[in-house]
């Protein structure tokens, strides 16, 4: 077993970047879209190129369910070609469900979507502690896992674009726009984990808070599922 300890000045702020992301669930739902872009969304039909591409960057930028993902995901990654592939697994996942549940109008309940998410980065903090392979017997495709989350993050916006496009006029143009910001957000935001990673892990730290940074991000996750869930029983309850 090893020792809790609290990390370094660098592993501490790897951590504080997982623990404000997890603070802002009680703000604001995931993937949830502010009244200032929602009404830009209702009050401009057409091809709008540039304005989607700002508003898909802002959302992966300030995506925090996307981001724990992502930071779960790469934890253990310390090559580029390794992050590579998984990032990408994860952007054809969530590009794909993105454009389809939009164009195809396919619905789901965005709070049931949205605790599946939160569950994603549970998963994955359990599966950087090898917690798998214990209870299960064997060790899940972690491609094939990445990916199949991909699909859920992706449809997660959907069904939240579905609910605020008034009109159909431009739509794939906006969407490909759109997705290319998210794209685009999510180079931002994964450079600057991978900053924060690689300075955490030339530290000794990184091998003594192992289990405690995936005890927090799994807690995150956590918090980010029940709060989508109490969101669900809410609505019923109405």
């Amino acid at each position: 077993m090893r020792n809790f300890r609290f990390p370094s000045r660098a592993a501490g702020a790897a951590l504080t970047l997982a623990l404000t992301m997890s603070i802002f669930a009680a703000d604001a739902l995931a993937h949830g879209v502010a009244e200032g872009d929602k009404a830009f969304i209702q009050a401009n039909p057409g091809v709008n190129i540039i304005p989607y591409i700002y508003l898909g960057a802002k959302h992966m930028v300030t995506g925090y369910d996307h981001l724990l993902f992502l930071f779960g995901v790469i934890f253990f990654l310390y090559r580029l070609k390794d992050v590579w592939t998984y990032v990408t697994l994860f952007a054809v996942g969530h590009s794909t469900t993105l454009l389809a549940g939009v164009m195809f109008n396919l619905h789901a309940n965005p709070f049931v979507i949205d605790a599946i998410i939160g569950l994603s980065v549970v998963y994955k903090a359990l599966d950087n502690l090898g917690a798998f392979p214990t209870v299960l017997g064997f060790q899940p495709n972690q491609k094939a896992a990445v990916l199949i989350f991909g699909f859920f993050h992706g449809f997660g916006l959907a069904t939240k674009l579905q609910d605020l496009i008034s009109s159909r006029d431009g739509l794939l143009a906006n969407l490909v726009s759109f997705n290319v910001g998210v794209e685009m957000g999510q180079l931002i935001a994964l450079s600057i984990i991978l900053i924060l990673m690689t300075l955490w892990r030339r530290s000794p730290s990184f091998n003594r808070n192992v289990l405690f940074a995936n005890a927090l991000l799994m807690c995150a996750g956590l918090v980010l599922t029940g709060y989508q869930m109490a969101g669900y029983f809410t609505e019923k309850a109405i």
